[in-house]
């Protein structure tokens, strides 16, 4: 059963092992760097569906059950999944895994939903509450854009700092059986709020999220820096990522530069796709942490990896009341037995 490590974080004694996972994503991932990372790049940004909502349903689906065909589990074996995205009510979930019979817990983390349903697995896994769960997220640009900002007609220019959302999707399965990667520490963020309110500037908004988590992770787990391969955030793109290695430094004195990643600025290349500021949403660590990292982690090429998926927490309404835009980061140990 999870144990409480310093203030804020958990140790999980049995250590959860991440037996699969997958990542399915859109075109324009896959001419990305990672392209060649992806278990399916679907071409057609409708996924063959009549929406952009059904596509993203259907590309989450298949997420799963790749992951689950890789980690060689059927679908009856799963006591849970846990799962979410960024829609209203998490539809792009609920209609994507309806007709799986599986049982559903939904969560939903905004951009965070990647970490905050591995580090829910975990807690279900290490506690006996579960043996198999399977965790998920998913995102899609067309969707997103219409629910969150303009609709795709109106053709709105985007300052420097917004974030392309990612069409993708990640799942990984998750199993009390020991195996060679594992889940050994996590950490339920707190909120952050310095009053951001620039919906096209996520990065800023979640940076402080980001600092707060990381910060309080190492002081609880007597750790530096340099005792992980990498320190990996969700999605800050380049404007939060430099925000945040700013804010290590001025808040806590930690330089965590040497080891810091962002998926946002490793999902697409600035200088030839136009996505400005990096990319964003569930689907954007759900797809790098379920393909890339986890291919580095099982070959041996790094050992210890801090994911740290970052959330704002903000919806259209609060946004048209004026309110400010909270930010959250949830984080999960990745190592390798």
């Amino acid at each position: 059963m999870a144990e409480r490590t310093g203030k804020y974080t958990l140790s999980f004694p049995s250590k959860p092992t991440i037996a699969g996972s997958a990542a399915v994503v859109g075109k324009k991932e896959g001419e990305g760097p990672l392209g060649k990372e992806f278990d399916k790049i679907y071409t057609d940004s409708t996924a063959g569906e009549c929406s952009w909502e059904k596509a993203e349903s259907a590309i989450q689906r298949e997420a799963i059950i790749r992951a689950l065909a890789k980690s060689d589990t059927a679908a009856s074996q799963v006591d849970a999944v846990i799962a979410g995205d960024l829609l209203n009510q998490c539809i792009g979930t609920t209609f994507g895994l309806r007709e799986m019979n599986i049982p559903f817990t939904g969560v939903y983390g905004a951009c965070s939903t990647m970490a905050l349903s591995l580090l829910m697995g975990s807690v279900m896994v290490d506690g006996g509450a579960a043996d198999t769960c399977v965790c998920a997220t998913s995102s899609h640009f067309c969707s997103a854009e219409r629910q969150f900002r303009y609709p795709l007609e109106y053709g709105g220019q985007r300052p420097p700092a917004a974030q392309w959302t990612v069409t993708g999707a990640g799942a990984a399965v998750l199993k009390k059986a020991k195996g060679k990667v594992r889940i050994t520490k996590g950490i339920i963020g707190r909120i952050q709020d310095l009053g951001v309110r620039d919906t096209n500037n996520m990065g800023a908004a979640m940076a402080p999220a980001a600092c707060a988590t990381i910060t309080d992770f190492l002081n609880d787990t007597s750790t530096c820096p340099e005792d992980y391969d990498m320190i990996l955030t969700g999605d800050l793109g380049s404007v939060g990522s430099k925000l945040l290695r700013e804010l290590m430094v001025k808040e806590s004195g930690v330089d965590i530069s040497s080891v810091h990643r962002d998926c946002g600025v490793m999902i697409f290349d600035p200088s030839k796709q136009d996505v400005n500021a990096g990319g964003s949403g569930c689907g954007c660590s759900g797809a790098v942490v379920c393909s890339y990292i986890m291919r580095l982690l099982r070959e041996g090429e790094i050992k210890s990896v801090l994911f740290v998926g970052t959330g704002a927490l903000m919806s259209p309404t609060s946004s048209k009341q004026g309110e400010s835009i909270p930010g959250i980061a949830h984080g999960v140990l990745l190592s390798v037995d």
